[in-house]
């Protein structure tokens, strides 16, 4: 068995895709932190691989913002929420519904029939599915007591 085929094997049973959280909600405004962050997911597995047993797990190492707009960022960890605001992105233009999303791409240690533990050399990427968010233009009115 060659870490090719353990590559295969991983990519058929399939990490987890995770879903971008944002806040303020579903609605934001242009040139204000809009915070996005994401629950990992654990991801251990065994399975049964050409006759042998095979142990896999997989840890996110690291994380692609997609914000919908054209623009990304990458970070090694999944953001927080508020008050924490570690992952932030500024909308520069209304839309009514951007599409933003989360890939994570994971490193995967497995080990043949409770052998030593080995990392795939190559990383492997889950796509996250979109979630829809609307950017809106506010204008401040200053109004006198």
């Amino acid at each position: 068995m060659t870490p090719a085929d353990v590559e295969r094997a991983v990519r058929e049973v399939g990490l987890p895709a995770l879903t971008v959280q944002i806040q303020p909600g579903t609605r934001t405004l242009v040139n204000a932190d809009t915070i996005l962050h994401t629950v990992p997911a654990d991801f251990e597995r065994t399975v049964s691989l050409l006759g042998f047993t095979v142990d896999l797990v997989a840890t996110p190492a690291q994380y692609r913002w997609n914000h919908g707009d054209g623009t990304s960022s990458s970070t090694a960890g999944p953001g927080r929420p508020w008050p924490a605001a570690d992952v932030t992105h500024r909308y520069r233009r209304a839309a009514d519904a951007v599409q933003a999303s989360v890939d994570v791409t994971y490193r995967v240690t497995y080990r043949v029939n409770g052998g030593a533990w080995q990392t795939l050399s190559a990383p492997i990427t889950a796509a996250g599915p979109a979630t829809s968010l609307q950017v809106a233009e506010a204008a401040p009115v200053l109004v006198r007591p």
